[in-house]
């Protein structure tokens, strides 16, 4: 009986044992390796090394953990208003809710500022890979929503290459704009029947609607603007 007893304890110590070495096993087996560009999309290594699209350093693989539907008091989405796209479609903010957002605000019968401005977005846009791209919305508000009607915005959207759905115009009513771009620090003013000044900040969201980064300035350098929206979108 004794014998028995003292077999019994190995048996258990020895599978311990192995119940360790095999989890410890399982737990290196789990680390996996991506390029921080995501050249190759989802792909990824079992072991360290170099990308052989950019040659950046792999580096270690954490899935994107599930998100909620949760937003903080500091959100956008907590804004009641609504607004109109350049298809017509009334739509609140909070339909953006999820994707990384960059943002500016203009006007289309603007011919100085606005333009400059477009023209960054899309260079933003354009330094993004595909794959990051998935949950990524370029936003431009209208300062001006008497004049652009979702038919102006459109074609603007058309004339100046920004007619994927990628891309969203919004106006909304005049008080609702000036609203929003308190929140987003810009300052405009109209200055004759077709011109306003205006601030010239591109602003970045996370999925969650809380500002994370702002750029002001018209062909200024975005390479903090970009590297900000690839830690959100990787």
């Amino acid at each position: 009986m004794k014998n028995s007893k003292t077999i019994l304890i190995l048996f258990l110590v020895i599978s311990t044992l192995i119940s360790c070495n095999t989890k410890k096993k399982d737990d290196l087996a789990t680390i996996s390796y991506q390029c921080p560009m995501k050249c190759e999309g989802d792909k990824t290594y079992e072991a360290p090394g170099i990308c052989s699209v950019c040659k950046m350093e792999l580096k270690v693989y954490e899935p994107k953990i599930k998100e909620t539907n949760e937003i903080s008091d500091m959100s956008i989405y907590n804004l009641p208003s609504v607004w109109t796209n350049q298809d017509n479609q009334e739509v609140e903010l909070k339909y953006l809710q999820g994707n990384v957002v960059v943002m500016v605000m203009i006007y289309t019968s603007c011919q100085a500022a606005c333009p400059r401005l477009a023209a960054d977005m899309r260079a933003i846009e354009k330094q993004i890979p595909q794959a990051g791209k998935d949950n990524l919305k370029m936003v431009l508000v209208s300062i001006d929503p008497e004049t652009d009607t979702p038919e102006r915005l459109k074609n603007f959207a058309v004339e100046n290459e920004m007619n994927s759905n990628r891309w969203v115009f919004l106006r909304g009513s005049v008080a609702d704009t000036r609203e929003f771009a308190a929140v987003l620090a810009v300052n405009y003013k109209k200055i004759s029947p077709m011109d306003f000044s205006h601030s010239n900040i591109i602003s970045v969201f996370d999925q969650g609607g809380e500002l994370v980064y702002q750029k002001e300035g018209l062909g200024v350098d975005h390479k903090k603007t970009v590297n900000k929206i690839l830690e959100l979108v990787n």
